[in-house]
């Protein structure tokens, strides 16, 4: 590696620690599927710019937090840290999508019976030698 692309190289780690204020682990369990979407708050004072650029794109469109970190061209773990800090001021929210909300909006707000159909399929799959419980009713 040559002496430039070793300086390019600390400068972008350099820039990710202060980016994240030294952080290594977001307070948020993520996924990098995790899709993210404005909320009511606001960034707080100090917040990178990165802050900024990801409100703006979820203000256009929910987006992932892979597609996030894609576009500001910064690794996944700092844009999680980033996320969370956004997460905890209420500037973004985790939205229920359609698969995973109540089939009927006057419902009791719990699980839909096609969420329940594909987390059962999961854990069969997971652990097909678990004991099966009889169907009620």
């Amino acid at each position: 590696m040559t002496t430039h692309g070793r300086a390019a190289e600390d400068s972008t780690f350099v820039r990710t620690y202060t980016l994240t204020r030294g952080r290594t682990k977001p307070r948020h369990l993520l996924g990098l599927e995790t899709v993210l979407d404005a909320g009511p708050g606001r960034p707080g004072p100090g917040q990178a710019e990165e802050c900024e650029d990801i409100l703006t794109l979820c203000r256009e469109r929910r987006r992932s937090v892979t597609e996030l970190a894609g576009r500001l061209g910064r690794p996944v773990t700092a844009v999680k840290i980033l996320v969370s800090d956004l997460l905890d001021a209420d500037a973004l929210v985790v939205p229920v999508t359609s698969p995973y909300a109540a089939a009927d909006a006057d419902a009791d707000a719990g699980p839909s019976p096609q969420l329940l159909a594909a987390l059962s399929a999961g854990l069969k799959r997971k652990w097909p030698d678990a004991i099966a419980y009889p169907r009620a009713g």
